[in-house]
């Protein structure tokens, strides 16, 4: 009887292993599809357009070919404009001083890079500066993202959150367009830890600004809050998280140590762009390109 109740289900399981099989199939003819419709490309934009990457412009589109189209052309001209991978450390380092935006030293439980941001660390004024800062470091998680693995986790610390030191809504605009328009299903989640009441004002200004499947990924976390924890939880081991996220470990942003990171990997960033590099110092986690002595005059 038992080999007889195996044998029923097979069909069932083979009808579901042919319709996924159906369903990849589907999505590799749009991606061939969408590159085609996209024709010749050399240089960047090719290195750029990779399978994966024309996929997940067509995941945001819902698999609409030329909506997808027209979202790829643009964020092509806005990194011909922009160049996100030729940005280098020591042009944005001043803005990391105090740890607002860093890598973390740890992965969430399905390997995916994890990004953390202090907004009451912000230590400076300027609206391009924190946008290109947060550039870098978008460019830098998907360097360091685990084989396999397309997306990042971000966790935000709340931890002396106040209006005075929080960025513009203007500037969190402009953040939230560059991430959902140029950088598309690279975020897997965002966990808000314990943000403070005075954060709804903020809030309700900047959720306007993000589509409905960036809302999906945002998630408000409260220490207090049982199914909130455990869904922290889910995504990271308590033993890998800083105590400010409800975990185990005590994280203390070393700019410095974090700089010396940095530079070794915008060694690797050159190298992945075939981008001619000018080694650079380090100097109390300050970075400078060196500058080669001026040719002396000969008589």
């Amino acid at each position: 009887m038992y080999l007889l109740r195996r044998k029923a289900q097979n069909p069932v399981e083979d009808d579901s292993a042919q319709k996924e099989a159906q369903k990849e199939a589907q999505k590799e003819a749009k991606i061939k599809e969408l590159r085609a419709a996209l024709g010749p490309l050399s240089g960047r934009s090719l290195k750029y357009c990779t399978d994966a990457c024309l996929g997940r412009y067509l995941e945001a589109r819902n698999w609409n070919l030329e909506k997808a189209k027209k979202m790829i052309e643009e964020t092509l001209r806005w990194r011909a404009s922009y160049k996100p991978e030729e940005i280098r450390w020591h042009e944005v380092a001043h803005e990391g001083e105090t740890g607002k935006v860093s890598r973390a030293n740890f992965h969430d439980r399905l390997g995916r890079t994890v990004l953390i941001m202090r907004p009451a660390m912000q230590n400076t004024n300027s609206p391009e500066g924190n946008v290109r800062h947060l550039v870098y470091l978008i460019e830098n998680g998907i360097l360091n993202l685990r084989e396999g693995q397309e997306q990042m986790s971000w966790l935000i610390d709340f931890t002396g959150f106040s209006l005075n030191t929080n960025v513009s809504v203007k500037t969190a605009r402009e953040c939230i367009n560059i991430l959902q328009n140029h950088y598309p299903e690279r975020l897997a989640v965002a966990f808000l830890y314990n943000p403070p009441r005075i954060f709804q004002a903020f809030w309700k200004a900047v959720k306007y600004f993000l589509d409905a499947k960036t809302f999906q990924k945002v998630k408000f976390v409260y220490p207090k809050g049982k199914e909130s924890v455990e869904l922290m939880k889910t995504f990271f081991d308590v033993d890998n998280l800083p105590v400010e996220f409800g975990g185990q470990t005590t994280l203390k942003y070393d700019h410095e140590e974090f700089s010396r990171m940095m530079a070794q990997d915008d060694v690797k960033t050159a190298k992945l762009w075939g981008l001619d590099e000018k080694p650079c110092n380090i100097a109390n986690g300050h970075m400078g390109a060196e500058v080669a002595p001026e040719p002396i005059a000969t008589a």
